[in-house]
């Protein structure tokens, strides 16, 4: 899969936890969402991108989504 195609399926997963009110909490659904349901292979590709382009066009809460997941690997 397409990096760009990454970027926009996380950032929609972003939208929607973006309604939270809790940014924590915001922040965890998005971590979950992505390590639950996306291949290995798909996280490795999206935390690539994140760090070539400084986070370019990545929604905030991904942006701290992966950040965390880098944490706890």
């Amino acid at each position: 899969m397409s990096a760009e195609n990454l970027v926009k399926m996380a950032n929609q997963i972003a939208q929607f936890f973006a309604t939270e009110p809790d940014p924590v909490l915001a922040v965890k659904g998005v971590q979950q969402h992505i390590q639950s349901f996306w291949t290995p292979a798909m996280r490795i590709e999206l935390m690539a991108w994140q760090l070539e382009r400084r986070g370019e066009n990545l929604h905030p809460l991904v942006q701290s989504a992966l950040t965390e997941m880098g944490r706890s690997a």
